[in-house]
């Protein structure tokens, strides 16, 4: 599902933490072969309902912007671990919310290893702010992307492809 043009409230966003969203500082472990580094563990989830299903990893060009879009049904799990660094930006639109219009941003990657659970109705877009390495983001959402072999619709508001969007990075 791919839509766009709700009716936004006619105010400015508040910048501050959002509710359910999660941020955990991701460690390296490190040795002389390598790094490691702890993504996810069933034992340290706080919500049943924000378990994973499917991971896929993505890599964006240097300065190229994914988003932003939200999803009504699906949270997704973003983890930040490098290589490059990104600037992701998340705006709280489930009007039921107690930080709904909230505005929260994160500085992530290979500097700052980080996962960030992002709760459905939270719009969320992210760009990498590396000049010349591409940067690698890896998502554990807790649905199947276009549902059971692929198909059902696509759990997508893709505020990115409105030129009204209020959500501008």
């Amino acid at each position: 599902m791919i839509k766009a043009n709700k009716d936004f409230p006619n105010r400015p966003f508040e910048n501050g933490p959002i509710q359910d969203v999660v941020v955990k500082k991701l460690g390296k472990f490190l040795d002389d072969r390598g790094w490691l580094c702890e993504l996810w563990r069933n034992d340290e989830l706080s919500d049943p309902e924000y378990t994973p299903v499917m991971s896929y990893l993505s890599l964006t060009e240097p300065l190229t912007q994914r988003g932003p879009h939200e999803h009504e049904d699906q949270a997704d799990l973003f983890c930040f671990i490098g290589p490059g660094n990104f600037k992701l930006v998340l705006w709280d639109n489930r009007p039921d919310s107690p930080t709904f219009w909230q505005k929260m941003t994160l500085y992530v990657g290979i500097d700052n290893p980080a996962s960030v659970l992002i709760p459905m109705g939270v719009v969320h877009a992210y760009k990498c702010i590396s000049q010349t390495s591409m940067g690698a983001v890896i998502n554990l959402p807790n649905s199947l992307y276009a549902g059971e072999n692929k198909k059902g619709p696509v759990d997508e508001v893709r505020h990115e492809e409105d030129p009204n969007t209020p959500f501008v990075v």
